[in-house]
C-alpha cells in the first residue's frame, strides 16, 4: 500500500518563490520608473517650506494682534500697569 503525502513538494515550493522574486522585482521597477520616490521626497521638502513660511505669518500676525490689544487697552485705560 502505498503512503499518501500531505503538504507541498519541494518543487512547488521553488516555484513559489521564484514566482514571489518575480513579481517584487517588477514591483520596485514600477515604482521606481514611475517617480513615486521622487514625488515623495519634493512632497517632504514643500511641506517643511510652507511650514517655515506659515511659522511666518503667524509670528507677524501675532505681533499685529498684540499691537492692536495694547492700543485697545490704552485707549480704554485698561492697561497692565
Amino acid at each position: 500500500m502505498l503512503r499518501q503525502e500531505k503538504g507541498i513538494t519541494l518543487v512547488a515550493l521553488i516555484i513559489t518563490i521564484i514566482v514571489l522574486v518575480i513579481l517584487a522585482a517588477v514591483s520596485i521597477a514600477a515604482v521606481y520608473n514611475s517617480q513615486i520616490v521622487n514625488y515623495a521626497v519634493n512632497g517632504a521638502q514643500n511641506y517643511s517650506q510652507e511650514a517655515v513660511n506659515e511659522n511666518k505669518i503667524l509670528n507677524g500676525t501675532e505681533s499685529i494682534i498684540s499691537s492692536a490689544v495694547t492700543a485697545i487697552e490704552s485707549i480704554m485705560g485698561t492697561g497692565s500697569n
